[in-house]
């Protein structure tokens, strides 16, 4: 089926709560192209920087594809995202357009934020992605913010912070937490382990092994999937996107991955072993989903994405590196402007 009868298809609502929790085959096609868009984008930009081409650090996903791209397909346009530093395959996930994103890191003007938010604060209201955060943890008293204004407002929609195990262990995550479950707020709380805070484990930050646990004290459902696994994301944040429709309150969802680069470019590594690295590059999310859908669609379809989206790719910097940078206005003290 080609790429772009199903691009056209997935830009109508991805989800009602009548759906079955499962991705169609469709789905997960579209899933598997736009985390292939994900991995290409964080190499060349990886490349970039090496190279002195990008300014200031970059915060790469590589190797957490499926948690970003397979929760965001899960929802539906209408509601509402926020995410983190590390965000770029929520981007992609909730359907924002690869060059667009790429010319905001570059600082161009045809950027999601016309060049002036970089690659931590991309934000696009017509997808329902409001925004990337650079606070550690300020992502989730925003998304129960989106909850609240939902439910005043009686609306069909839902909310979703995508935040890590480092912010799971401050402060206003568990103010968020506690106020979502004391109000029942149409919120999910998708925790992001990667097993790093900076470069730091998380058994150094915290003294339980799942941090999902914590749900129970706040009164909510909570419950641990394979953040490699594209499926097992999916499936549970539709059912916790149905919950939250029903009215029943949010819910803790912990997706156990791993972060395959370092904490940013500027990252001098080497506290990570080679064996620990191996062990989650056999589970690669890209290499799970294309197991499954090799036998649903064949290896010939499968490669056609692949190729498909490194084509896409690949027109979008292209585009993006030679689009204009902005121009900066700012008043002088007799009233008049100038143009930088």
């Amino acid at each position: 089926m080609p790429a772009s009868f199903l691009r056209c298809m997935l830009q109508q609502e991805l989800r009602s709560p009548t759906m079955q929790n499962t991705p169609s085959t469709e789905e997960l096609t579209e899933i598997h192209r736009r985390m292939i868009l994900t991995r290409r984008m964080e190499e060349i930009l990886g490349q970039m920087a090496k190279e002195g081409r990008t300014r200031g650090p970059l915060h790469r996903c590589d190797g957490q594809e499926a948690v970003g791209v397979a929760a965001c397909m899960a929802l539906g346009t209408r509601d509402y995202v926020c995410t983190t530093h590390r965000g770029h395959h929520v981007y992609l996930g909730k359907g924002m357009d690869p060059r667009r994103v790429i010319a905001e890191i570059m600082g161009r003007e045809t950027g999601y934020c016309r060049g002036r938010g970089g690659h931590m604060l991309l934000g696009d209201a017509a997808t329902g992605m409001l925004g990337g955060n650079a606070i550690v943890g300020a992502g989730l008293p925003a998304a129960a913010g989106m909850a609240l204004s939902i439910q005043v407002r009686g609306e069909d929609r839902v909310a979703m912070a995508v935040f890590g195990d480092g912010a799971a262990q401050t402060g206003i995550a568990h103010e968020a937490m506690n106020m979502a479950g004391l109000w029942k707020l149409p919120v999910i709380f998708l925790l992001e382990n990667n097993q790093y805070g900076l470069t730091v484990r998380q058994d150094v930050q915290s003294p339980i092994e799942d941090l999902f646990i914590r749900a129970e004290g706040y009164g909510m459902p909570g419950l641990k999937v394979d953040g490699n696994d594209p499926v097992a994301v999916y499936r549970a944040v539709a059912e916790a996107a149905a919950r939250a429709r029903r009215g029943d309150g949010p819910t803790l969802i912990e997706a156990k991955t791993y972060r395959m680069q370092g904490f940013s470019t500027s990252d001098m590594g080497g506290y990570q072993s080679e064996d620990e690295i191996a062990s989650w590059r056999a589970r690669d999310p890209i290499l799970v989903s294309s197991a499954s859908l090799t036998e649903l669609i064949g290896a010939k379809a499968l490669a056609r994405i692949a190729e498909e989206a490194e084509a896409e790719i690949q027109a979008a910097f292209a585009q993006a590196l030679s689009d204009p940078l902005p121009v900066f206005e700012f008043h002088t003290p007799s009233g008049a402007y100038a143009e930088v």
